[in-house]
């Protein structure tokens, strides 16, 4: 395979329009990444990455799933025996056999933006970059990785019973470039129809210093959390959980006898587990409104559908997949819920089934307000939508149903520190799709109004969609 500059100044870029599209606009914008799952920890502590390997494939699954798909055995995967470089050549051998997946172009950009590293990532190249690659990274600890990128924003994703201590930290340093801030992602409240579910209220008591044995105690740790979380700059929530999920009437005295009834270690039924799990998302999305946070839904894998690899490797194997769950009413409920009684905040929702693209488009249409412009987000393609055609057909879909300028744009949902030229591919794709509807006389040839919204999609819009700087 010819090896030699694949990722060129004008890669994506198909015409002249783009190109001063991208150049002019969009190349040198800070990044705002409100939504990723990078750790505190090592950002505070800032040890350089020990290696590649490290950086790139111990959490990373997209990997995973493409080296099992080439027959590499688990052990070069997710196995502890095996060394970094032997795990690295592994990956090198998969990466040839990308092509046309995402993970090639993601694979080279990141080469090229971290390493300057021209090469494609085969086995004949594998042992120079390894080398070049971890001279770098030896160099490099996690905040300068980030501050070379120009992230000025990262939201990390964080368990409301999480003392926040790194952030903490980061934030009294005042030597970092980019802010890192907390999001809280409340999955664990709702899973009361698990076994798991009593340990985690007693982990959730030791957090507040008191007993929680009622459900007036439980929603006052839960408000003490999310105040304690508002101090420490939280201003966006999340929900993920990946099942198909219902609104049904309730009222508290019957959420009060059903968390009672859990408490005894009772079973639940089904229509129990609804009740309680309606009650909740009405309770947390007014508390999101109360404090002028962003909620996000990310809705529609089913999860951990290998069981063999799962009790192999253990949860987040890289075996979720997307769903096929019912969505719109769930959401219309919901949100109709809220916006009755005025208490409908900022949200935005990303689908994982491409096909549910228009059901989530339009229903964020329904619930606009004078608020804010943009208020109700269909966010980014997500998770296996994050690639050049599930991007464009995003972005072409949401031109369709909404309002694309208004969009609050990309994000990377990723663990490593290597995956920022995530938003540079969105930037591209953005600048091209934008120059192809020139070039077919679909938009104005005004390159400074075009401009203008790319820089907003880019940067902008979500600069004063988040509530970072109250």
């Amino acid at each position: 395979m010819n090896s030699t500059h694949f990722i060129t100044d004008n890669f994506l870029l198909q015409t002249e329009i783009a190109e001063t599209l991208y150049h002019k606009f969009a190349k040198d914008l800070p990044i705002i990444d409100y939504h990723n799952h990078l750790s505190a920890k090592k950002i505070a502590e800032n040890e350089p990455v020990k290696n590649i390997t490290e950086a790139w494939l111990k959490e990373d699954h997209y990997k995973w799933r493409g080296m099992r798909a080439n027959g590499i055995e688990e052990i070069y995967i997710t196995g502890s025996v095996s060394s970094h470089k032997e795990k690295f050549l592994k990956w090198a051998e998969t990466v040839p056999y990308t092509l046309k997946n995402p993970l090639f172009h993601w694979t080279h950009l990141e080469l090229k933006r971290y390493f300057d590293i021209d090469e494609i990532l085969q086995p004949s190249t594998a042992e120079v970059i390894y080398q070049k690659a971890n001279v770098v990274l030896q160099q490099k600890a996690p905040a300068q990785l980030l501050e070379d990128m120009k992230v000025e924003v990262i939201c990390t994703t964080d368990d409301p019973t999480d003392d926040l201590k790194y952030h903490i930290q980061i934030a009294e340093d005042g030597n970092f470039y980019t802010k890192v801030l907390p999001t809280f992602r409340a999955d664990e409240l709702f899973f009361i129809n698990k076994e798991k579910f009593l340990n985690y209220i007693q982990k959730l008591s030791n957090g507040v210093n008191f007993e929680i044995n009622t459900l007036n105690d439980f929603l006052k740790a839960v408000d003490g959390r999310i105040k304690f979380f508002h101090e420490n700059g939280c201003r966006i929530s999340d929900f993920g959980v990946g099942e198909a999920l219902n609104i049904v009437g309730f009222t508290e005295e019957d959420i009060a006898k059903i968390f009672d009834k859990k408490l005894k270690g009772k079973e639940l039924s089904t229509n129990e587990v609804d009740k309680y799990r309606s009650f909740l998302f009405v309770y947390l999305g007014k508390k999101y409104h109360e404090y002028n946070w962003v909620q996000q839904y990310h809705l529609g894998p089913i999860r951990n559908n290998n069981s063999l690899l799962v009790e192999q490797v253990g949860l987040d194997a890289g075996v979720d997949s997307i769903g096929d769950f019912p969505m719109a009413e769930f959401m219309s409920k919901l949100f109709n819920t809220l916006n009755s009684t005025n208490q409908l905040a900022k949200t935005i929702t990303y689908n994982l089934n491409p096909s549910q693209n228009e059901v989530f488009a339009t229903m964020m249409g329904n619930f606009q307000n004078s608020d804010i412009p943009g208020k109700m987000q269909w966010g980014s393609s997500w998770w296996f939508l994050d690639q050049k055609d599930g991007m464009e057909k995003q972005l072409n879909t949401l031109s369709n149903m909404g309002l694309l300028s208004r969009f609050v744009g990309m994000l990377t949902d990723s663990r490593s520190f290597l995956s920022f030229p995530r938003h540079e591919y969105f930037r591209r794709i953005l600048c091209n799709l934008i120059a192809e509807d020139v070039k077919n006389g679909i938009v104005p040839n005004d390159i400074e109004f075009l401009g203008k919204m790319i820089q907003d999609i880019c940067y902008y819009n979500a600069l004063n969609y988040f509530n970072f700087e109250n």
